[in-house]
């Protein structure tokens, strides 16, 4: 009995690290400019959804989340962020990470040739569902005033 607890321990403890994997590559985009990853770490299904404080305050799609995350890497040069006091609940086959987020960079006006400088402090919270891996199925960020 006490070995299966900790195989039991130790695979929610491979869960939590692929989880932070995943939210830590979605952030990394903005980085790295790679948008590929934003398609392999979301589910590309109908029960994917995302809203945000930043307009359009719809309750988005797969399709327009991938459109709007994408614009928005890449509109922030010099971007960089800090995930703070993340919290993972695991339930079986779904998780739960909330956490304190901290964003920058400069948002750049292609057309305008002008950039300012941001400074975002914000929360996120992110539900991922294990399919047959960990895949995002909705996000939620808003900022802290």
């Amino acid at each position: 009995m006490l070995k299966l607890g900790m195989f039991q321990a130790k695979t929610i403890l491979s869960d939590r690290e692929e989880i932070i994997k995943i939210i830590e590559t979605f952030f990394e985009v903005g980085k790295t400019k790679d948008l590929a990853p934003l398609r392999e770490i979301q589910l590309d299904d109908n029960s994917f959804s995302s809203f945000s404080d930043v307009p359009p305050y719809d309750l988005k799609d797969f399709k327009t989340t991938i459109s709007l995350e994408e614009l928005r890497f890449i509109s922030i040069s010099d971007y960089d962020h800090q995930i703070r006091n993340p919290k993972i609940s695991v339930f079986g086959d779904v998780a739960v990470v909330a956490f304190e987020l901290t964003q920058k960079g400069m948002l750049i006006d292609n057309k305008a040739y002008t950039g300012e400088h941001i400074l975002i402090d914000g929360r996120a919270t992110f539900v991922l569902i294990k399919k047959p891996t960990w895949k995002i199925v909705h996000i939620h960020l808003s900022r802290v005033p």
